[in-house]
């Protein structure tokens, strides 16, 4: 018997809006999703492993996938710093009917929506107000001043692209965000149609 192909759902938002949260809480909830593992040519933050939360690639490895055509997207998201998705990671779990799940920047989402239709759902993430996601930002003090600076103006430019997605989830209580997440995915997978809506 053929397996049917699966589905797929896409999570995007500016950086510090909480879409990371929101999808590993379903991960856990939902058994049949598989999360597609992206590549990137940063450095391994201290608790990140290889395969499991990106598959970190060298520059020159980066650029020769890209050349390959090996990429569903790809985008240079800060100068120099390049992130995207692979083919065969999509493909392979898509074959075993698998329902894949992206944790993408805003750009990468809108490619792989267009690229995939309405077999794809794409979810935009956003924080109540930039102010709110300065301090999320300032408080994982995982950066310096002039990096959370870029990561702001970036996060301005990024919610211009709000209207592109399917739904949209303003993440000011993250119980609430965690139910919303959860309400969305199973209406998709069971077949609902995509109407533009707005969940807090």
């Amino acid at each position: 018997m053929e397996i049917k192909k699966g589905k797929l759902i896409i999570f995007s938002a500016p950086s510090g809006s909480g879409k990371t949260t929101l999808v590993h809480y379903l991960m856990k909830q939902i058994p049949e999703l598989a999360f597609s593992v992206s590549a990137t040519n940063r450095k391994p933050r201290p608790e990140e492993k290889n395969g499991i939360d990106y598959y970190f690639l060298s520059t020159e490895e980066f650029k020769r996938k890209i050349d390959s055509g090996d990429f569903v997207e790809w985008e240079e998201v800060y100068p120099g710093q390049f992130y995207g998705t692979l083919k065969s990671e999509v493909e392979s779990k898509r074959n075993k009917g698998k329902t894949v799940v992206f944790d993408v920047d805003v750009k990468g989402g809108i490619n792989i929506k267009k690229l995939y239709g309405d077999e794809a759902l794409a979810v935009f993430v956003k924080p109540p107000s930039i102010a709110v996601l300065k301090e999320r930002l300032l408080h994982r003090s995982t950066e310096d001043a002039d990096s959370i600076k870029k990561r702001l103006e970036r996060a301005e430019y990024e919610l211009t692209f709000e209207k592109y997605f399917d739904k949209v989830i303003i993440n000011g209580d993250l119980d609430k965000s965690k139910k919303s997440s959860i309400d969305i995915v199973l209406n998709f997978l069971n077949g609902e149609k995509n109407s533009k809506n707005k969940y807090s």
